[in-house]
C-alpha cells in the first residue's frame, strides 16, 4: 500500500517519507492525531546536527532540532486544514532532559504558555536515529467544514 507522506522539508520542499508503516495525521472526526514527528529532512538529514571537529565530532542542538520539529508538524496540519492554534495535546519526547531549556525556550516560541496545549514531557532512552534528541506528536481539534 502507498504511504501518504504529509511532512515538508524546509531546505528543499520536497515530501519527507514515514520511515515506518504509518501516515503522519490520521483524522478522527474534529480530531486530528500528528504521529511522533522530529526534525529529519527529505534529504535524509536532521536540523540541529553539527559537526564540530575533524573527528566527525556532533553537537545535538534540541533547540534548534525542537523548532525544526514544530514546524513539520505545522507543515502536517496544514495538510489536514489546521494550524498550530489547533493543537489541543502535546508529547514530547527528549533523550536527555538536560535539554529541557533548550527545547521549552523555542516551544515557547509557538505556543503560548496561557492559551497553549496542554503538554507532558518525558526522557527516553533513545529515538530512531541516534542524532535525534527531539520527538513531538500533537492532537489538534479542527471542525470539519460542512
Amino acid at each position: 500500500m502507498a504511504e501518504k507522506t504529509n511532512e515538508t522539508s524546509t531546505a528543499t520542499g520536497t515530501k519527507v517519507t514515514p520511515r515506518g508503516a504509518y501516515p503522519h495525521t490520521k483524522r478522527v472526526g474534529d480530531f486530528i492525531f500528528v504521529s511522533g514527528t522530529s526534525s529529519r529532512r527529505a534529504d535524509n538529514s536532521i536540523a540541529g546536527v553539527d559537526i564540530i571537529d575533524t573527528m566527525g565530532t556532533k553537537h545535538l542542538n534540541a533547540e534548534v532540532q525542537t523548532r525544526e520539529v514544530i514546524k513539520n508538524i505545522e507543515k502536517n496540519l496544514a495538510k489536514e486544514g489546521a494550524t498550530l492554534k489547533d493543537v489541543v495535546d502535546v508529547t514530547t519526547f527528549l533523550v536527555n532532559m538536560n535539554d529541557f531549556a533548550g527545547y521549552n525556550k523555542a516551544y515557547a516560541e509557538f505556543f503560548d504558555k496561557e492559551t497553549g496545549p496542554t503538554r507532558t514531557t518525558v526522557a527516553v532512552h533513545q529515538l530512531p536515529h541516534p542524532d535525534l534528541v527531539v520527538e513531538i506528536k500533537v492532537m489538534a481539534y479542527k471542525k470539519i467544514k460542512e
